[in-house]
């Protein structure tokens, strides 16, 4: 097992990259499948899926850095905020 203690890495960052890992694979995989055609929603621009995963990424972290901000460090709002914006984010982006 390789030693990560210099990175000072927690279960839940591991668990943070992993999941974003995950997602990458998810999307090659969507594309290799079933190929993206862009699509323009209410945003007004043309974007692919991996466009929308970035615009959901982006504005999850810009929901929990005004959650910590605002509110304080308890995030479970603020990850139920996210989840809703990613699923908005896909469906009408």
């Amino acid at each position: 097992m390789p030693d990560f203690a210099w990175m000072a890495w927690t279960w839940q960052t591991a668990a943070f990259f992993a999941v974003i890992a995950g997602l990458l694979a998810l999307m090659t995989l969507l594309a290799v499948w079933r190929p993206e055609t862009e699509r323009v929603g209410i945003l007004r621009i043309p974007t692919t899926r991996g466009d929308r995963l970035f615009l959901t990424l982006v504005g999850a972290a810009f929901i929990h850095l005004a959650w910590l901000g605002l509110v304080g460090p308890s995030l479970e709002w603020a990850l139920a905020a996210s989840l809703l914006y990613g699923a908005a984010m896909f469906r009408f982006a």
